[in-house]
């Protein structure tokens, strides 16, 4: 099996972010290091699973992990970037 093309940047929860009315999820703030000035963060549904299968939430201050993947037909490999550039 082809393993997918992928990035992983360090984080670090900025804030936990209430929700505006209690239907809607609360959401984790975090900064991604090595991003842009201005995406650098995101927010997230504050609920995760852990390894056992329990409901988990992030808070501010832990540091996190960002994995970026994408299908490996998705995206051209460096020779075919390089033969089109050539």
């Amino acid at each position: 099996m082809e393993e997918q093309p992928s990035v992983t940047l360090p984080g670090v929860v900025e804030k936990i972010v209430k929700p505006v009315h209690p239907s809607e999820p609360e959401k984790a703030q975090i900064a991604i290091e090595g991003a842009d000035d201005l995406y650098r963060e995101i927010r997230i549904e504050n609920a995760l699973t852990n390894e056992d299968g329990e409901k988990v939430k992030l808070r501010a201050g832990t540091p996190v992990e960002v994995t970026v993947q994408v299908d490996p037909d998705a995206v051209p490999s460096a020779i075919e970037i390089s033969k089109k550039q050539g």
